[in-house]
Parts: C-alpha cells; sequence; structure tokens
C-alpha cells in the first residue's frame, strides 16, 4: 500500500510546494514512485486555484526542482483520511491543523517539517513570502535536509 504524504504551510504557493518537489525528487531518486506519493495545501485559500509563487518557482529551478503544484486549501474532511503523514511547517500551521482534527488517529499524523531535519539549527521553516532572496534560499536548504529524514522515516 501506498504511503502518501501531505505537506502543508499557510497560502501553498511557497513552502509547502516546494516541500512536496523536493520530496518527489527523492522519491523519484531512491526508486520509491510506486511505494510513495505526495502533495501539499494550504491552511488557508487565499492563493486558491493559483501556482506557486514566481520567486520561489525561480530558485527552486535553480536547484533543479520544478514547482508544478496548484494551491488549494486543506480539507480535514478528506485530507486526513487520505494522508498517512500530515507536515506542517511551522507550530501556526502544526497548531491549526491540530484545531482541525478530530480524533486521536489524526493528531497522530501531523508533524513539524524540521522535526525530520538531522543537521539542526532551525526550530520551523520560515515563511519567505515578505523577505528576500536569501528566505528562499534558506527554506530550500531547510527543506533538502528535513526531506531526506522524512524519506528515511516514510520507507521504515
Amino acid at each position: 500500500m501506498k504511503k502518501r504524504v501531505l505537506f502543508v504551510c499557510l497560502g501553498n504557493i511557497c513552502r509547502s510546494p516546494s516541500a512536496e518537489a523536493v520530496f518527489n525528487g527523492l522519491v523519484k531518486k531512491a526508486g520509491l514512485t510506486d511505494m510513495i506519493e505526495c502533495d501539499s495545501a494550504g491552511t488557508a485559500a487565499y492563493h486558491e486555484g493559483e501556482t506557486a509563487d514566481q520567486r520561489m518557482q525561480s530558485h527552486a529551478i535553480r536547484r533543479g526542482y520544478r514547482l508544478t503544484s496548484i494551491a488549494r486549501k486543506f480539507d480535514p474532511s478528506v485530507d486526513f483520511d487520505q494522508f498517512d503523514y500530515i507536515i506542517g511547517m511551522d507550530d501556526d500551521n502544526v497548531n491549526d491543523l491540530q484545531d482541525l482534527s478530530s480524533s486521536i488517529e489524526d493528531m497522530g499524523k501531523i508533524f513539524k517539517m524540521t522535526d525530520f531535519c538531522s543537521h539542526g539549527g532551525h526550530y520551523s521553516v520560515p515563511d519567505p513570502y515578505y523577505g528576500g532572496a536569501d528566505g528562499f534560499e534558506l527554506v530550500l536548504d531547510i527543506l533538502e535536509d528535513a526531506c531526506e529524514g522524512l524519506l528515511n522515516e516514510v520507507r521504515g
């Protein structure tokens, strides 16, 4: 049975689509596309139906990642049942997801992205939306580290 991972940030145009692209790259490289799939969503519907932020896309492309997802809002009535891991990018995202959960089983699927980092030093994936180029690069640095740890966790 496929393992399913959902990455969640606020608007689903910077951090979570980047996490989805980085993780998909690692899954493909490991030859696990038949065993693992992922998606991304936002806790708010601010950008529903939009592609990822152009600045985030530019930084990701330089590292070989293509952000192809279309922003959508997290749907607790469906997403908790469909996904095995629901990964928030920061404490606000995790708290919002916990507020939307309706069972102990749902709560057990919620993690923070940086829980899977091996290089440490980061407590969350900061939102780069209102910052400069360094913020987008930092997001990708953290996600590359965390996604490696997450892949090890998911594949057991």
